[in-house]
């Protein structure tokens, strides 16, 4: 508890935001890029330590929120084949597709079974070889070596019954997507400290010398938050753009080598759909052809029906950043973590669901 209680430290926490009321000399944009740093932000009232001039926006940074309603379809028509278990993280079970959920279909009798490792899928596919076994693919980089382990593990079993719909996110891509787009204009990433233990910082190094904005790589305590803010602030006011790791306790400039050839012996680029961002080129993964038969795309059915966005959903503007969660007029009335529009309501790491659980209350 020490440890925790280190990084809450209230005397240091005044401290490093009096140093960043005394540089921020202009107006700067901030974006967060981690669905864990927007509720640490939301949960400790962080907002409201800042000087006005510095605004925290929130980015792509909750794997379930930016998973479009599209493939969300998709995996629940392969559940209504017969003899289909489809296994699939928490977090997916309330996402509204374009006409119903996983929880909802689940009581209607599909065979839907939450996990809490991609591994655990490939014991459930052993254990009922007469039913194929479907694992939704979501998440980041720090997902995704889990997901290919899973993969490798089916193979060394001969598992002929286990299959995986890859909706897998690559964030540097979006990042750049972001950063190129004047209507979004950020002066500054605080960029996610689980996914930079995995790709390393070095990931970031095209987005300092391309687009000039600075990135910081941030812990999940209060006082990582707000030291990185400040680091941010000292760079842009300084006309610095490079990548810093305030996160120096867990992420190196390499990351870590074995997760990620883990993830490339599986697993090649491919463009992606994000919600709220369009297709971003290279910003997903695809199983290489050697391991094409654990790809449940082959059974995906082409005549599904073209997904139906819910028009009072504002998860798209949201997650570019656009707008903030209390600005949508269904926040808090029409949708709520019980009565969900959108999945930025439904994530522990939606922006939505934080400002629900922290600001409103």
């Amino acid at each position: 508890m020490r440890y925790v209680d280190e990084f809450r430290d209230f005397t240091l926490a005044r401290t490093i935001v009096e140093n960043i009321n005394r540089i921020a000399a202009r107006p700067l944009t901030l974006m967060e890029v981690c669905g864990t740093h927007t509720m640490a932000i939301a949960r400790f009232g962080i907002r409201n330590l800042l000087p006005p001039n510095i605004r925290l926006i929130s980015g792509p940074g909750c794997p379930v929120c930016v998973t479009p309603q599209a493939i969300i379809d998709c995996f629940i028509e392969l559940g209504r084949a017969p003899n289909v278990i489809l296994a699939t993280f928490g977090d997916m079970i309330k996402v509204p597709g374009s006409r119903t959920t996983l929880e909802a279909e689940r009581a209607r009798g599909i065979d839907v079974r939450v996990v809490y490792s991609p591994l655990d899928s490939v014991i459930i596919a052993r254990e009922n070889p007469e039913k194929q076994v479907v694992f939704f693919g979501v998440g980041f980089e720090t997902t995704i070596p889990a997901v290919a382990l899973a993969v490798l593990e089916a193979r060394e079993l001969r598992l002929n019954n286990f299959s995986i719909l890859s909706a897998h996110k690559l964030i540097p891509p979006a990042m750049m997507a972001l950063a190129c787009d004047p209507e979004v204009a950020i002066d500054g990433f605080i960029c996610p400290g689980h996914v930079s233990a995995i790709i390393g910082s070095a990931a970031y190094e095209p987005i300092t010398s391309k687009y000039g904005i600075p990135c910081v790589i941030s812990g999940f305590e209060p006082l990582d938050i707000l030291q990185s803010i400040f680091i941010l602030t000292r760079q842009i006011i300084e006309g610095q753009a490079k990548v810093e790791v305030q996160y120096s306790r867990v992420v190196t400039r390499e990351g870590n080598p074995a997760a990620i050839k883990c993830l490339r012996q599986v697993f090649e680029p491919d463009d992606s759909e994000w919600r709220g961002l369009g297709i971003i080129t290279g910003s997903g993964l695809r199983l290489r052809h050697e391991f094409a038969e654990f790809d449940a795309s082959r059974f995906v059915n082409n005549q599904i029906l073209r997904p139906i966005e819910n028009k009072a959903c504002e998860c798209g503007s949201i997650l570019k950043g656009l707008k903030t969660p209390s600005k949508c007029q269904a926040f808090g009335n029409k949708c709520t973590p019980e009565h969900p529009l959108g999945p930025c309501m439904v994530s522990t790491e939606g922006a939505c669901s934080a400002e629900y659980r922290y600001a409103t209350r």
